[in-house]
């Protein structure tokens, strides 16, 4: 039989699950109430007289190229830095890395904005020019360069900066869990310590990987306030990442016109938050389904 303690953190815990399912239904309730009146307006009511999908189109693409660039730059490194603090540095060194890591993910996104603004918008001119110069014939580096580096590959790197933390905080809990026996039983054999990792810690933290992965693209796609600070995008779909012409994204657009906007120009911005909660909630769906499909590998036998 169940202890009355039992019992009672049985129901907590399902309260406090059907909870979460009741707010996460009640917010894309409101979106889309909200975002009707703009969904059935004339285009030529809404904001630049376009169709309501026209509007949100660039802003989409900024937000899906913004969160793509942190996170091809911030994955690698965050797994880097996970295997070191577990698998490399001494004891006293990883430990204090995993503070400093921690401390990083803390950190308010505006802080970052101004980090990226007045410091690395101007040190990554240089990288710009080299870019345009010898691979100008990639559309992503055409040009011309921005002579003020507020671009959107200065956006994609202070993201990736931002989601760093968050990355590599879970890729080091989850390797930090790999089965000792399976670790000293490729050393036993002979393996370098990086073939180790390779057959041992790697597959086993493959579903965590992807899991903080999707996180730290969670706070990419709903970064805010450093993509408004850094960016000074428009209504404009372009590949190039270093010219003064950029897209910006769907919260970054939200909190820079919603203070002075009133009437159906609201439920416009309130109709480009709901696609923004789609995106947000199919990539996360997505990351689910992947993790699924690997939970058969648990690593205990």
């Amino acid at each position: 039989m169940q202890q009355p303690g039992d019992r009672i953190f049985a129901a907590s815990a399902r309260g406090a699950g059907i909870l979460i399912l009741v707010v996460l239904a009640g917010v894309a309730a409101f979106l889309v109430i909200q975002a009707i009146p703009a969904l059935v307006a004339n285009p030529a009511d809404l904001p630049g007289g376009k169709n309501i999908a026209v509007y949100v189109a660039p802003f989409v693409f900024g937000t899906v190229v913004s969160s793509a660039i942190a996170l091809i730059i911030a994955t690698p490194l965050a797994i880097a830095v996970a295997l070191f603090i577990t698998h490399y540095a001494p004891r006293r060194l990883a430990q204090g890395l995993g503070y400093l890591i921690d401390l990083l993910a803390a950190v308010p996104s505006i802080v970052f904005g101004l980090w990226g603004l007045a410091v690395l918008a101007p040190a990554m001119l240089g990288l710009s020019t080299w870019l345009n110069t010898y691979l100008g014939w990639i559309p992503l580096f055409a040009g011309p360069v921005s002579v003020t580096g507020r671009t959107m590959l200065v956006v994609g790197v202070t993201l990736a900066v931002m989601i760093l933390p968050i990355i590599t905080a879970v890729s080091r809990e989850v390797f930090l869990q790999t089965p000792k026996l399976h670790e000293e039983a490729a050393l036993a054999l002979g393996a370098t310590r990086w073939e180790m990792i390779r057959m041992s810690v790697l597959p086993f933290g493959r579903s965590g990987i992807i899991s903080g992965a999707m996180l730290g693209l969670g706070r990419a796609l709903g970064e805010t306030m450093a993509v408004a600070i850094i960016l000074s995008g428009s209504s404009i779909i372009t590949f190039n990442l270093i010219s003064s012409g950029n897209s910006s994204s769907i919260a970054a657009n939200i909190a820079l016109n919603f203070p002075d906007s009133t009437g159906v120009a609201v439920n416009t911005l309130i109709a480009s938050g709901l696609v923004l909660f789609v995106i947000t909630l199919l990539v996360n769906s997505l990351a689910r389904y992947i993790i699924n499909r690997r939970r058969e590998f648990s690593g205990a036998n």
